[in-house]
């Protein structure tokens, strides 16, 4: 184990300084020895080392701590998984209010609700922000009908959070403290910018119009999407997390937090995914994905210039995270690499993207185009020779807040991999990302899913 902490460090440092990463943290869980490797610095402004305990935004990790609090309310049986929400959350609606009755706990835990991605929408900082956001959903269009198919929803996981806080009687932050922080002992968890400010925490890191790395200076999202990705916390909490996701439901000292089926019931796959990186199926949250016949759950999220993976292989006891304060392309990469390189070192699992196709010429123009969903834009193209995809938040969003957003990502490689209408990015922060096209009736191209998301073409 000696000899594996300094090539990780080696490695981690190596990658880091390669792809021009600020500040990175990386915790391995092989069996009962946990290895770490921190690097760089919390912030190119006022730098201070990053180490085991340097808080990071973990974006949509945060989902994970969301759906587990939610079962420790099935657990006593204060919610029942597959009861409608709006028996929890009365003030909860839509345009086609049938549609709503529909949508069940459950499909709010695994994506299937029909929800658009997210709402651009910000309540404030109150601890009225969850039921201003629930009631914002009354003018929300369905993308799907209720339980048809899964396109990952960040207002879908944020109304999650208001079912918690409607139950409890607390605000959603202090039931997920109550619930699962302090009993685990997750001294660097939190969700208040106050809670974090005394500790050491990390910034994003954006490039500026110069082509220099630049403090991103929207450090978290509002508090309405805390459910969705709102917590902050560190690689030796994330591990400590991940141990109770290996365990039999109880704390370190003993004490029952979950039913040991019903924490494992998480990772029993409740949805299939078609051609998505993100994994074969969803259990609870948790994506299912078999690596190199290995059957893995994990999660990863993303904040404005920090990126955060959690993956979990139950058979042999092992969890790898890994946190990182650029974006996108350098922080992507560096997660991606890292992840896999310790696979490789410590499991001899291989994660290998499948090869695409070759161009063709006749079915580009099937494709061309661009796609939306309520908050981003993807635009497809093609030189001749070759298919790109270029991400955006979309215009009018950027012109509509007052607060920076994170960088478009700029048009990268897209090949289309055998079988029904997938494909593979090949190149740029996305590289690797595999998704599918969706045809209308008539068989024409109406839909591509990105990172489990719909975006209907326009």
């Amino acid at each position: 184990m000696n000899e594996m902490s300094q090539e990780l460090s080696e490695f981690v440092a190596s990658s880091a300084e390669r792809l021009g990463v600020p500040g990175v943290a990386v915790g391995v869980l092989a069996g009962d020895r946990e290895i770490f490797a921190c690097h760089g610095v919390t912030s190119v402004d006022n730098p201070l080392p990053v180490d085991r305990d340097t808080m990071f935004v973990v974006g949509s990790v945060s989902k994970t701590f969301t759906a587990t609090a939610l079962m420790r309310l099935v657990a006593t049986g204060q919610v029942e998984l597959n009861a409608p929400v709006r028996r929890y959350v009365p003030e909860f609606t839509l345009p086609d209010v049938a549609a709503a009755d529909r949508i069940t706990v459950l499909r709010l835990l695994n994506h299937t609700a029909g929800l658009e991605w997210r709402l651009s929408v910000d309540p404030g900082e109150g601890d009225d922000a969850l039921a201003q956001h629930a009631a914002k959903l009354a003018e929300s269009q369905l993308i799907a009908e209720p339980g048809a198919r899964a396109s990952y929803s960040q207002a879908g996981f944020n109304l999650a959070g208001r079912i918690v806080e409607n139950v409890t009687g607390l605000t959603f932050e202090r039931a997920v403290a109550s619930l699962l922080f302090e009993p685990l002992g997750l001294a660097h968890s939190r969700y208040a910018v106050n809670d974090v400010m005394t500790r050491r925490f990390a910034v994003g890191h954006n490039i500026d119009v110069n082509g220099a790395v630049a403090v991103a200076r929207q450090w978290k999202d509002n508090r309405s999407n805390n459910p969705g990705g709102g917590v902050v916390s560190s690689a030796g909490d994330l591990l400590r997390w991940a141990q109770f996701h290996l365990g039999d439901g109880r704390t370190a000292g003993g004490d029952r937090l979950l039913p040991a089926e019903l924490l494992h019931r998480m990772r029993e796959q409740t949805v299939e995914l078609r051609g998505s990186t993100l994994g074969d199926g969803l259990g609870i949250c948790w994506f299912l994905r078999e690596v190199d016949g290995v059957a893995t759950i994990g999660h990863g999220g993303s904040a404005n210039g920090q990126f955060a993976d959690l993956l979990i292989v139950p058979e042999r006891n092992f969890a790898v995270v890994v946190m990182s304060n650029a974006g996108p392309d350098a922080g992507l990469a560096f997660n991606r690499a890292t992840v896999n390189w310790v696979l490789e070192r410590v499991l001899s699992v291989v994660d290998r993207d499948p090869e695409p196709l070759p161009y063709d010429g006749a079915r580009a123009p099937e494709i061309v185009g661009q796609y939306e969903n309520e908050m981003m834009r993807l635009t497809l193209d093609t030189n001749g020779t070759g298919l790109t995809i270029e991400c955006a938040i979309k215009p009018e969003i950027r012109a509509a807040t007052d607060t920076e957003l994170p960088p478009d990502l700029p048009p990268a490689a897209l090949g289309l991999l055998p079988g029904d209408d997938e494909y593979i990015v090949t190149g740029g922060g996305l590289q690797g990302q595999r998704g599918f096209f969706t045809r209308d009736k008539s068989g024409a191209v109406a839909g591509i899913d990105l990172a489990g998301r719909l975006f209907t073409r326009v």
